[in-house]
């Protein structure tokens, strides 16, 4: 194992993606499910996310998965990645984390987007337009208040007054401004686009200014990692998402995963074609060696503190095996997580 990858800290994002032909239900205890397991490899965070209305995400209600999953794990940090601030009111996301922080102490931090709905109809329902999310720099602000009691309101966020949640901010363009002059940790991604995701941590660094959450820019690059026996079987695991991902973007649905062996069969229009095939390049995608290979070359150009793992696929068994070895990457195979010096963004 290189001092590079041992220096570094991996997490896991998991997005209660469904399988085609099971039931919603069954995609968040699966996500409790791998949180444990997560645990038990010693990943450092284990985060869930936030989409309304999507056929293939069960993951709606991201305070509330955080909080079963914080109940069912013991010392994994407890996320979200993220909450999308621009749908809620700063307050009442100051309310939900204050009570999971007060539940799990030392255990929850507090990833932020600024992402609205997927679709007109769901922004609809929200109440919100993709213009809110220009405003993500005041929601922001305003909810950091609400934790150091600082509203000029005269109201109090209970129990969150006083409480020290770490906040992140998901970032891409111009969001890791707004992280960098919050003075906030970003979570920058994709794994693919590096040249732009170069872009992003190299605008956060520039501008960050020091903040009472954070004295120093703190990094955590996300994006796909998937470890198998062979090349083949590895990439394998990516064929349901990147037909997921050409679905969403040739007929505006994001779907369940399907079994790789269904989407070999499936016609695709050659402009599906192209978009499956985009969705399979470029991943951290192979053996152990070869991922290990990717990861030193990726963490050497970003210096990033973190890499957060986003993976999704059908098979759950071949998914959880995945994340068992890229845990052996990081731990050195010797079954007990590599914990690197202090390097903030809480401990």
């Amino acid at each position: 194992m290189s001092s590079l990858i041992a220096a570094t800290r991996f997490s896991v994002l998991d997005r209660s993606r469904t399988r085609e032909g099971r039931p919603a239900g069954e995609a968040l205890r699966d996500t409790v499910s791998l949180a444990r397991e997560a645990e038990r490899l010693g990943y450092h965070r284990f985060w869930v996310s936030e989409h309304h209305g999507v056929p293939g995400v069960a993951g709606s209600a991201p305070t509330v998965l955080a909080a079963a999953v914080a109940a069912a794990t013991r010392t994994v940090r407890v996320g979200t990645g993220g909450v999308m601030l621009p749908n809620h009111r700063p307050l009442v996301v100051a309310e939900q984390f204050g009570v999971l922080e007060s539940l799990f102490p030392g255990r929850i931090d507090m990833g932020l987007g600024r992402s609205v709905g997927f679709t007109d109809g769901v922004r609809r329902a929200l109440g919100h337009g993709k213009g809110d999310a220009e405003d993500f720099a005041a929601q922001l602000a305003e909810l950091l208040g609400w934790f150091e009691g600082t509203s000029p309101t005269g109201a109090h966020a209970r129990p969150a007054e006083g409480l020290r949640v770490p906040p992140f901010v998901l970032a891409m363009g111009e969001g890791a401004v707004i992280a960098a002059r919050a003075g906030l940790p970003m979570v920058v991604g994709d794994l693919r686009d590096r040249e732009k995701m170069l872009r992003g941590v190299e605008r956060y660094r520039s501008a960050f200014r020091p903040s009472p959450w954070a004295a120093e820019p703190y990094v955590v690059i996300s994006g796909t990692v998937a470890v198998a026996g062979t090349e083949a079987e590895a990439r394998r695991l990516l064929v349901p998402e990147a037909w997921a991902m050409a679905h969403a973007r040739t007929r505006g649905t994001f779907p369940p995963l399907a079994p790789a062996e269904h989407v070999d069969a499936l016609p695709m229009t050659a402009k599906e074609r192209g978009l499956y095939e985009s969705g399979l390049s470029g991943q951290l995608a192979g053996t152990a060696d070869q991922v290990a290979d990717a990861l030193e070359a990726v963490l050497r150009e970003t210096a990033a503190q973190e890499v957060l793992v986003t993976t999704s696929s059908y098979d759950r068994t071949a998914l959880v095996g995945s994340y068992r070895r890229l845990a052996e990457i990081f731990t050195g195979r010797d079954g007990t997580a590599a914990r690197p010096g202090v390097r903030s963004a809480t401990a």
